[in-house]
């Protein structure tokens, strides 16, 4: 995929939210969410992010396309050029490039709206259709998603889970982007759905030329889609690599422990586990030094005082780990 070019480049990305008030007239104190996040995407490939729920996955995939009012420092670059410096009405013109699809397939729908009127609304913000063009177009979009043309009139009530990811997937390509955020897009759904919108999303980016990044805590399904995988922990990107390299040959203990977790498909077959002490901490008291270091079950007392950087295993520049075991 690299021979590709990079589409999205990010460079020490941190997002903070508003805490609680220090006293009476004490002002907010900001919760870093993302810490100093920075990788690349290459065009026409999908890139995994996996890690515990509450690590700032979501939060950083909402980040690169300003869902939401978190304050976002660093720097994010489409296609070359630098966007997070621009204004918000220059930035509405990016969003027929970078798309995406929520972890909720009902939630994410206007109950009030049917299929027609929801994609229709999309075609009329952006200027790209209207009227009976607008039409073909969303008929187009079922059909390509797998849905019936008759859905035109159907309100987000009368579909089953599967149905309506599949109308948030047509919504999210029907502006052609060249860029989407898959924000946990088969959590929700049934084991066998899952494999059908996961089939889906691989022909789609296949056909349309999409690039992804591929947000999930699934393993196995992060496994089959992706090219490049992320690991990430309170904030940080710990490990990165080819999916295959990743999965054959982890290095961060954080990502050997959540393989160790992947159910092993032969019958009888063992594994062993790699059991974790205590639960993920939040952002108001991330441990100093490597921030896994009380959960690590390899920690030296180095690991106590000192942060290690992502940098590149051996001469391998597309294997990053970010660990003092290699420093």
């Amino acid at each position: 995929m690299k021979d590709q070019g990079v589409l999205l480049s990010v460079s020490d990305l941190r997002v903070y939210f508003p805490g609680r008030k220090r006293g009476i007239m004490g002002k907010p104190l900001p919760i870093q969410v993302v810490n100093g996040v920075s990788f690349d995407v290459y065009q026409g490939e999908t890139l995994g992010l996996v890690g515990e729920s509450g690590c700032g996955k979501t939060t950083l995939g909402r980040a690169l396309i300003r869902l939401g009012h978190p304050v976002v420092t660093g720097k994010i670059a489409f296609q070359g050029q630098e966007i997070s410096g621009i204004g918000n009405r220059e930035f509405r013109t990016l969003r027929k490039e970078m798309q995406m699809i929520f972890q909720d397939p009902f939630g994410s729908l206007n109950p009030r709206l049917t299929v027609g009127q929801m994609l229709g609304e999309v075609l009329l913000i952006h200027g790209i259709a209207r009227g009976k063009v607008a039409r073909k177009r969303i008929e187009e979009l079922l059909d390509v998603v797998g849905l019936n043309r008759e859905y035109f009139n159907r309100y987000p009530h009368e579909f089953s889970g599967g149905q309506r990811q599949r109308i948030g997937i047509a919504r999210a390509i029907a502006v052609n982007p060249k860029f989407i955020i898959c924000d946990e897009p088969v959590s929700a759904l049934d084991v066998s759905i899952q494999s059908q919108i996961i089939n889906l999303l691989k022909d789609l980016q296949r056909d349309l030329g999409l690039t992804y990044l591929f947000i999930a805590h699934d393993l196995s399904v992060v496994e089959y889609i992706s090219d490049r995988v992320a690991v990430m922990y309170l904030g940080k990107i710990v490990e990165i690599a080819d999916s295959t390299e990743l999965y054959a040959n982890p290095k961060h203990p954080y990502t050997r422990a959540l393989l160790s977790a992947i159910p092993n498909p032969e019958p009888g077959g063992k594994k062993e586990r790699i059991l974790l002490n205590g639960d993920l901490p939040g952002p108001l008291h991330i441990p100093s030094g490597c921030s896994f270091h009380p959960r690590c079950p390899v920690a030296m007392a180095e690991c106590r005082n000192r942060e290690p950087k992502l940098q590149k295993y051996n001469s391998n520049n597309v294997h990053q780990v970010s660990c003092l075991l290699y420093e």
